[in-house]
């Protein structure tokens, strides 16, 4: 289980095959719709598709690791804010 201040971090050994297994599929696609038996805008159009996926799937990665990231930022804020508060009061002080 981990704890919530740790942040997880990915080995380097799997960003290498997330790197290759990207190039691979991205090199195949092209290449399969380069010999697909088309004619040149055909096969223009279905580049400019394949361009447009991979940009918006990176986009869409970047908006949701942000997100999660920004939802880890208030969490702490606020308990941060709590643990103040809790240093702050006594309760055997009266009013």
């Amino acid at each position: 289980m981990s704890t919530p201040g740790a942040q997880s971090k990915s080995t380097s050994a799997f960003l290498i095959q997330a790197v290759i297994a990207f190039g691979i599929s991205f090199g195949a696609l092209v290449i399969g719709v380069i010999y697909l038996p088309l004619d040149i805008w055909q096969r223009g159009f279905l580049l400019m598709a394949t361009l447009f996926l991979v940009s918006s799937s990176f986009t869409l990665a970047k908006v949701i690791r942000d997100q999660h990231e920004s939802s880890k930022v208030h969490h702490r804020i606020d308990e941060a804010r709590m643990e103040k508060l809790m240093a702050e009061h006594d309760p055997f002080k009266t009013v």
